[in-house]
């Protein structure tokens, strides 16, 4: 029983060091686009949607990378 704690303690432990690191890349990127546009009158919805989708790549990625699954699925030959 002793054994098995110990495994869960270890992995929560891994993974809330890689949720904020992830977090931490995520709001990085949120101030940089922020500032960047913090200047200006007119932004254009594909600057914003280029930030949104950088954000999401980076929360997507961490999300995969913590269940193990492929980043590609492969379909049957002729589907």
């Amino acid at each position: 029983m002793t054994e098995t704690e110990d495994v869960i303690t270890t992995n929560v432990s891994e993974t809330r060091v890689i949720d904020e690191a992830v977090i931490d890349e995520a709001l990085r990127l949120i101030d940089s686009g922020l500032s960047d546009l913090l200047h200006r009158e007119l932004v254009s919805t594909d600057e914003v949607s280029d930030l949104l989708l950088d954000v999401r790549m980076i929360l997507t990625a961490a999300e995969l990378a913590s269940t193990g699954a492929p980043l590609i699925e492969e379909a049957p030959v002729g589907a």
